[in-house]
Parts: C-alpha cells; sequence; structure tokens
C-alpha cells in the first residue's frame, strides 16, 4: 500500500510562488486521492509487491492513471525548496550549456513546451541512458520512464496545480516555478547510477 508524501517544506514555504491553499488542495486533496485510488486497485492485481515506477511501466487503465499520477506529484513536490537553490557548476549545468547553448535558453525552451502542451499533463526534463538530455511533454499521467529516460525535473500543468493562483495564466506560474527548484535534487536524480 502506498501513503502520501510528506512535504519537505512547511504549507507556505513556497509562496507566493504556489501558495498554500493551492499546496493544500494538490498535495492534500489531489494527490490524496490518487494514493486513496491506487490502493483501492491493488489488491489481486499481482502487483501488491511492486515499486510506483514498476506499476507505472507494467499498469494500465485506471492503474496506470493514478500509479502515474503518485509519481509525478512525487517528483513534483520533492524538487522544491524555500528560496529555491541555485544550479551549480558541474555534470548537469555543463550538460545543459552544451545542449541549449545556456541555462536560460533550456528554462525558455522548457518553459514553451509547458505552455505548448495541449490540455493536462506534464513538461519533463530527463536523462538518456548516455547522460543526455531531453525535454518532453507528457499528457495525462505519463511518466518518461515508460520511454527508457530517467526524470530529472518536472513542471505541472494541470489546471489543478495553478488555477488558484494563476488562473488562466499557466506560462506566468511556468515561469515562477524557477524561482522555487531546489537543483541540488534535479542534480542528485541525475547524479545517482541507473
Amino acid at each position: 500500500m502506498f501513503e502520501l508524501i510528506t512535504l519537505p517544506y512547511g504549507s507556505k514555504d513556497l509562496e507566493p510562488v504556489i501558495s498554500a491553499q493551492t499546496l493544500s488542495f494538490h498535495h492534500g486533496k489531489h494527490l490524496q486521492g490518487y494514493v486513496d485510488n491506487l490502493n483501492k486497485l491493488l489488491p489481486g492485481s499481482g502487483m501488491e509487491a511492486d515499486s510506483l515506477e514498476l506499476i507505472v511501466c507494467k499498469a494500465s487503465g485506471g492503474m496506470f492513471n493514478n500509479a502515474g499520477q503518485i509519481l509525478n506529484h512525487n517528483l513534483y513536490f520533492t524538487q522544491f525548496c524555500k528560496g529555491g537553490s541555485p544550479l551549480k557548476d558541474g555534470f548537469l549545468k555543463s550538460q545543459i550549456v552544451k545542449q541549449w547553448g545556456s541555462v536560460e535558453e533550456f528554462q525558455k525552451e522548457f518553459v514553451a513546451k509547458g505552455v505548448g502542451l495541449f490540455g493536462s499533463g506534464w513538461v519533463w526534463l530527463s536523462a538518456k541512458k548516455d547522460g543526455s538530455l531531453v525535454i518532453t511533454q507528457e499528457p495525462g499521467a505519463e511518466n518518461p520512464i515508460t520511454e527508457g529516460l530517467k526524470p530529472l525535473l518536472t513542471f505541472d500543468v494541470w489546471e489543478h496545480a495553478y488555477y488558484l493562483d494563476y488562473q488562466n495564466r499557466r506560462a506566468a506560474q511556468l515561469e515562477a516555478l524557477w524561482q522555487i527548484v531546489d537543483w541540488s535534487v534535479i542534480e542528485e536524480r541525475y547524479a545517482k547510477n541507473w
């Protein structure tokens, strides 16, 4: 059985980028709902002992949707911190600069992909097995691990992630999220072995 993750920051620590009210609904209600739904679907599925990642790679239908949303949200919520942290010189920054020319150009393309995703879903920075990086748009509950990629950074473009704070201004929300990204978490994800 899966449990709702504990946030690594206080309810007001991400303000004004993400309000305490949005965090309460997004984490405490939406994510809790996915956890509850998946736990109801697990008995008798043959996947009761599987990791979330394995379920996402094996499942379909409602089980996939709920497991995917838990995995996506867990990665999303744990990549932020109060005030953010800088992207330090190192392997990840070097790869971003190598592929996009600058961190700013990478962020510009990342936001554009998030804005350009029709409907609900996620925009991701992921690593290939050779260490190169790719930005993908994933609709619904999709996650890059189903394509053999290692997810590093994601912005949620489902309206429940931002509507209370930004209404229909998806681009404004995506731009603001850079202020709270904990790059040390993203760097650690990139550095971990496959």
